[in-house]
């Protein structure tokens, strides 16, 4: 603040530095408040100057922590001054005095908008940079407007702009739904042509928040965001104030790799080319140096850079470079870099195939462990817990069980949950996890959740084979003098099933494994008496042939504790010895423990539950939802689509499988129940179990090395062929939707898009974006749907069933029930295209946020022209194949009406995005176009088709077409697909059994009256 000649001013804050305490201060600021206010009473006597100072005490007041509950008006009242120190006061003092709320800013709205629309630059500085400060809704309604006007003048000085761009995103931030930016994305596309780094920098945040409400508005601006890279990387035209530590504008390259996040994919060859070159020159030339400052700003722009590589789904290459970086950062001795190249590395584990290549550090990343930082032991312990499968899972839970011993109290916890949970996911025999979740007690018994020996105890009662090995284990662990509680819970719970497994082995007689049970009993706590008094009453029973000495010391032990003040204790004391006197009771009803029901890993979701939303949350979470985990397994699951679950060759199961049901019962009872993605049905007759354990425990899940065990891969998948009436065509019916959430943006166009390219945004709403990704190859389609939740709540509910035509195979992997807050979920679909024809698979979607049940059926663009590879055809090849296939219904002509009038250039680029060859110079009349493709199905495979199209240069509207392939319903089914195209009238639903036929001697096979896609074109 200025204070030339404001003598007063000055001795007031000099009298306050001077206070010796805290009550002198407080006497000078009452007395000086009061002078204030009375001053202000009288304000017809104030000078412009007076008026100015006093508010400037007020501020000084106020930012020693004192309430200024007056004034305020004074403060206002300067903003209207002609003249800029006093213009300047009220600006500032009433930023910080008043709040988005308060009355009196409603006073001084016309003079701020007359400052930001008039001509004095100084003036719209001070407007726009208190609007922004303030950003209340009031603010946005009113002068939102004129802020844009500023924006889009081309007579504003770059100071101007800059400050008016940060002032509509602060708005825009503030109230998304006030502040209109529609038909916004040519201006934004001129303010990134700007050569000033100030403008630039704020339109970049501004674009960041535009782009990551609706990217779709904005892809005029992803070509100008890529040059602005081009020229930062090439170090072109950055002013030397814009470039610290030697890196042109950090601050610009990173708002920009950061707006072209929000673009799903970049379609142009050439853009897309320029940009992995920017990105390869970012990658090569960051390392680590001695100055920390320009650490900091090249690490922010590699780190962003990284981010960016992921999100384009580079080649392996590039994504290995990025690796390979990484694993230079966690070898340096700077902790902080270290962290950061963990952190980062956790990261890319959501990227298909570079666990691999992140494998190559595991040693490093196990030296990580050992780090006196406990930040960088956390992030090293979350990279190899996400980084675990299979082949390494052994090296990892071995290497976590090592560094137990030594490890912080405050990760023992989340260190033995991991290494149980990889334990149980990646076991590659039966023994091993047993071995394993043993040691976890027995090092940190602590820290043990009771879940984790539930866990055991299911695993070895379900498993025949594995009983002995367990029980020989407990009695291993029960020898050593100083045991854990929870050793002695799992042991005796093992010893008293089956300690007679042990019988014939040296030391293992009933009575010596009671003499070693029995030892422990002075020393555990109530809640583990009642498992031993169980596991006394078991030896009792498998005693044979009875021994008197035995039983007397049981019973006796049984007496003493028939008193006891613990109920439990009490009531199984008295039970236990009643049923010791009848020794046919005691048989039947202590009989071995049946096998426990499979249940969803209770494990896994606890895991899962207590994850919170950070980096190494998205890593681990959403790689696992993105592979459908194989972690869970279910008896007589109903996927989606009517297909039988899916059978993994070789998997350990908790309960083993004695034979897969018969190929016609599976076929009648998905046929009859199709089930959405996720849900399980219920299968098991038996009533719930009132044992404890078998209330709490939940299924084992394996995850073992594929072997071919049960049954062939044909055999396990065969089921997963969807017929015609493999839906039932009830599923979709004209139903009042009761939907009260609006979807974004024009759903139908969103489809029709993506039916020319690969990638993009399918449906949209406030609370849900549904992003697809699609690769094709020959019949074969790939689909990657991408839920994400955009709100800061989870989704709920969340149900996904796919309805797929006669003509296409469809298997979508497991949706999870719910979507975390600010998560994306990814679900592949793999598509087969069986024979040709124009019907569409519909996605039926539902999900719950709050009160809302949202349900939409959205319309997959696994269309004809996605199995179509345009193929090049010269003349020797194209006339012969074209007099060969001659008439009808090989060869079909139509003159089509109702074209859309278009340029011959532009329909040949139609046709190419339809996937068609165009030859030019094949026809003499150049009016005329010739294409050629090849379409792939399983029923037909690589069938070349012919195109004529011939055009009346007089008249656009209408057109002569001809088509000829080898395949009569290809030939039909092709030419209404780009008649379909090309016509502008709407298009008319076809009739499911009205299907128009070509002039053949031989009939198109019509489209079945139940086909869902046929039922689903007559709603919409």
């Amino acid at each position: 603040m200025t204070m030339h000649g404001m003598r007063g001013l000055s001795v007031f804050i000099s009298d306050i530095r001077n206070c010796q305490n805290k009550e002198q201060e407080h006497l000078r600021v009452d007395k000086e408040l009061g002078n204030v206010r009375t001053r202000f009473k009288n304000e017809k006597g104030l000078t412009p100057y007076e008026k100015k100072k006093y508010v400037w005490k007020m501020l000084y007041i106020y930012m020693l922590g004192y309430d200024v509950d007056f004034g305020h008006m004074e403060a206002v009242s300067l903003i209207s001054a002609p003249k800029y120190p006093e213009k300047k006061v009220g600006y500032i003092v009433t930023s910080c005095l008043l709040n988005e709320n308060h009355d009196f800013l409603r006073l001084a709205i016309n003079t701020i908008r007359n400052d930001i629309l008039g001509r004095n630059e100084t003036f719209q500085c001070l407007a726009l940079t208190m609007v922004g400060n303030i950003g209340g809704r009031e603010f946005a309604e009113s002068l939102a407007p004129d802020v844009q006007k500023l924006l889009l003048s081309s007579s504003c000085r770059p100071l101007v702009l800059k400050k008016a761009a940060l002032c509509l995103l602060r708005l825009f931030r503030k109230n998304p739904d006030v502040v209109n930016v529609d038909g916004w994305a040519d201006r934004m596309a001129q303010l990134l042509d700007e050569r000033d780094h100030g403008v630039l920098t704020s339109s970049m945040s501004l674009l960041v928040a535009l782009v990551s409400n609706n990217h779709e508005a904005y892809w005029t601006c992803l070509p100008k965001c890529v040059k602005i890279l081009e020229h930062l990387a090439r170090n072109q035209d950055v002013p030397q104030e814009y470039t610290y530590y030697g890196i042109p504008s950090p601050w610009l390259q990173v708002k920009t790799m950061r707006a072209l996040q929000y673009f799903p994919t970049i379609e142009d060859p050439n853009t897309r080319r320029t940009l992995f070159e920017v990105l390869q020159r970012i990658l090569m030339g960051t390392d680590v140096v001695k100055n920390v400052n320009k650490n900091n700003a090249s690490h922010a722009v590699l780190f962003e850079a990284i981010a960016l590589v992921m999100h384009l789904d580079a080649e392996n290459e590039m994504m290995a470079q990025c690796v390979a970086l990484l694993g230079k950062f966690i070898a340096v001795r700077e902790p902080n870099i270290r962290y950061l190249g963990l952190e980062n590395m956790t990261r890319m584990l959501m990227v298909t195939d570079v666990q691999e290549i992140i494998k190559r550090h595991q040693a490093q990343i196990i030296t990580s462990l050992k780090d006196p930082d406990i930040s960088i032991r956390r992030r090293a312990l979350d990279l190899l817990y996400g980084m675990c499968d299979v082949t390494n899972a052994k090296d990892i839970v071995e290497e976590l069980l090592q560094y137990l011993s030594s490890a912080d109290f405050a990760m023992r916890e989340e260190l033995s949950l991991k290494a149980a949970i990889l334990a149980e996911k990646f076991a590659p025999d039966l023994s091993w996890y047993v071995d394993v979740i043993l040691q976890l007690i027995d090092k940190a018994g602590d820290f043990i959740s009771d879940d984790i020996w539930f866990r055991v105890v299911q695993f070895v009662t379900n498993n025949d084979d594995l009983q002995l090995y367990a029980a020989a284990k407990a009695k291993e662990y029960l020898d050593k003098p100083a045991v854990h509680e929870k050793m002695v819970k799992v042991s005796a719970y093992i010893l008293g099933e089956y300690s007679h497994l042990l019988a014939r082995r040296p030391g293992c007689c009933p009575k010596e494994i009671f003499s070693i049970l029995h030892e422990k009993l002075p020393t555990v706590s109530t809640t583990t008496i009642p498992i031993l008094l169980s596991a006394y009453a078991k030896i009792l029973v498998h005693t044979q042939p009875p021994d008197q000495v035995l039983q007397n010391q049981i019973r006796a032990i049984f007496t003493k504790y028939e008193s006891c003040i613990d109920v439990e204790i009490q009531q199984r004391a008295v039970e236990y010895f009643a049923l010791s006197q009848k020794d046919a009771a005691l048989m039947d009803i202590l009989a071995e423990m049946p096998k426990f029901p499979e249940r969803q890993s209770s494990l896994i979701k606890k895991a899962e539950d207590g994850e919170v939303d950070t980096a190494e949350q998205s890593a681990i979470k959403l790689r696992a939802q993105q592979q459908a985990s194989n972690a869970l397994v279910v008896t007589d699951q109903h996927p989606a689509n009517g297909a039988p679950p899916p059978v993994y060759v070789g998997q350990l199961s908790l309960v083993k499988v004695p034979s897969m049901i018969s190929t016609e019962d599976s076929n009648s009872t998905y046929q009859a129940s199709s089930q959405e993605n996720g849900t399980l049905s219920k299968v098991d007759p038996l009533p719930p179990s009132a044992d404890l354990l078998g209330d709490l425990l939940g299924p084992l899940a394996i995850e073992g090395p594929r072997g071919a065990t049960i049954q062939s891969e044909h055999n396990a998948v065969s089921g997963l062929e969807v017929g015609p009436d493999a839906v039932d065509g009830s599923a979709i019916v004209a139903v009042e939707e009761t939907n009260t959430v609006q979807p974004i943006g024009n759903i139908a166009e969103r489809f029709h898009a993506l039916c020319l390219k690969d990638s993009g945004v399918l449906y949209e709403d406030p609370y849900i974006q549904i992003g697809i990704k699609a690769e094709w190859r020959a019949h074969h389609g790939h689909i990657v749907l991408f839920l994400g939740n955009k709100n800061t709540a989870p989704l709920i509910s969340v149900q996904a069933l796919i309805l797929p035509p006669a003509h296409l195979k469809m298997e979508l992997s497991l949706v999870p029930d719910t979507i975390p807050p600010r998560a994306q979920v990814h679900c592949p679909l793999e598509v087969v295209n069986l024979q040709p024809s124009r019907d569409v698979a519909v996605l039926d979607f539902s999900y719950k946020f709050g009160t809302n049940m949202v349900n939409v059926k959205l319309r997959l663009p696994a269309v004809l022209n996605k199995f179509l590879q345009p193929i090049p055809v010269s003349a020797e090849e194209f006339f012969p194949q074209w007099r060969s296939l001659s008439g009808p219904p090989l060869k079909l002509q139509e003159v089509v009406r109702g074209v859309r009038p278009m340029p011959l250039p532009e329909m040949a680029n139609l046709l190419s995005s339809f996937r068609l060859m165009i030859s030019p110079g094949l026809d003499p009349n150049p009016n005329n176009l010739v294409a050629s493709t090849t379409f792939y199905s399983e029923n037909t495979h690589a069938m070349l088709c012919l195109v004529r199209i011939e055009t009346d240069a007089a008249d656009r509207t209408q057109l002569r077409m001809t088509l000829a392939s080898g395949d009569p319903v290809l030939t039909f089914e092709l030419k209404e697909f780009i008649k379909e195209q090309l016509i502008s009238i709407p298009r008319v639903p076809r009739a499911p059994a009205a299907a128009p036929v070509p002039p053949a001697a031989q009939p198109t096979p019509q489209i079945p009256a139940n086909d869902p896609a046929a039922l689903l074109a007559g709603l919409l």
